[in-house]
């Protein structure tokens, strides 16, 4: 996430996020090297080489944190967390509750370390970063290529204890094109759907974004009624993808970006499969909806403008999900 972007490595707080349509557009990421077990990429797998920037506001930096936790990494690969309210400078980086600085580069801002690496860098600014604290260059910012190195190429960096975690599989090679599918199939509609609703500057763009929303929303309510998660009756780097987007919705999504029709909580199967992973030890300790509900309703002045945050709603993700009959 970050709506500022580096402009022959000047930074510019503001950019065109939508086309002649209202319709948000999302840009591609850049960097895109991966981690190997062998080290064939140039980047080899070790503990203690690797670094992750994150916002514990940001779905798709989340993603990176669960993986981190349930592939027992959190001792080999170190981790900053940014400030959750993001300024004119993007994302920053300070010593607010639940915030981690920058003890590898001490950047003040996200922006820093892309032209650490490129002086006359031109794109987005965005976590998760991945970065090699050895060859000091960003590895890689697309989440979903970061989960799959964590998920497949990490298996040798054990930490004691941790051995259980490490050889947990999300994405077993018998299942790979579905879960490559499922994540492809979830993506528009649902994970950047509700930025299409609520960054949408007119109404038939908003009302196109909604639609598809709630159509793939009910389309997997039903699929969940028939099993436990998304790809089957195991645990998948689909459901992590899935997971980041359900967990802010009846919270952000539901009101600040008016993905109103129905909440998750009013969907029974989706309700249980949120609480399902969330109750998954090691999944817990990776939300923070303080910081999900600050970002959101502080850091988007053109959609809230008094920049008030909610109180409510009350949700309880403990209670018993109730899907273990389906495993």
């Amino acid at each position: 996430m970050g709506l500022g972007l580096l402009s022959g490595g000047k930074w510019v707080s503001e950019r065109q996020q939508e086309d002649e349509k209202g319709q948000f557009m999302r840009p591609s990421t850049t960097f895109r090297s991966a981690i190997t077990a062998d080290g064939s990429s140039g980047f080899k797998a070790e503990a203690n080489r690797y670094h992750l920037y994150v916002s514990l506001a940001c779905p798709w930096a989340h993603r990176t944190l669960i993986m981190r936790q349930l592939k027992g990494l959190s001792d080999a690969i170190s981790v900053s967390v940014v400030d959750p309210v993001m300024g004119e400078h993007g994302w920053e980086f300070s010593d607010g509750a639940g915030c981690i600085p920058d003890s590898v580069n001490q950047a003040q801002y996200l922006w820093q370390l892309y032209i650490k690496v490129d002086q006359h860098y031109t794109g987005r600014v965005t976590v998760p970063i991945l970065w090699d604290k050895q060859r000091q260059t960003i590895v890689n910012n697309e989440s979903r290529e970061i989960i799959r190195m964590l998920d497949q190429q990490f298996g040798a960096v054990q930490q004691a204890g941790q051995a259980e975690q490490a050889e947990r599989d999300l994405c077993p090679a018998d299942l790979q094109e579905t879960i490559d599918h499922t994540i492809d199939a979830i993506y528009q509609p649902i994970n950047n759907g509700v930025y299409r609703a609520g960054f949408a500057t007119q109404q038939s763009a908003y009302d196109a974004a909604v639609a598809e929303l709630f159509e793939a929303l009910d389309h997997w309510e039903a699929v969940l009624g028939q099993q436990r998660y998304l790809c089957g009756n195991q645990l998948t780097e689909a459901d992590i993808c899935m997971f980041t987007t359900l967990l802010r919705f009846d919270a952000v999504y539901y009101v600040h970006f008016k993905c109103n029709l129905r909440r998750i909580i009013d969907y029974p199967n989706l309700w249980g499969y949120l609480r399902d992973i969330y109750q998954i030890p090691g999944v817990k300790e990776t939300c923070n909806l303080d910081h999900i509900k600050r970002h959101y309703y502080i850091s988007h002045p053109k959609v809230n403008p008094s920049r008030i945050v909610p109180k409510g709603p009350m949700l309880d993700f403990e209670t018993d999900p109730g899907r273990d009959r389906l495993s």
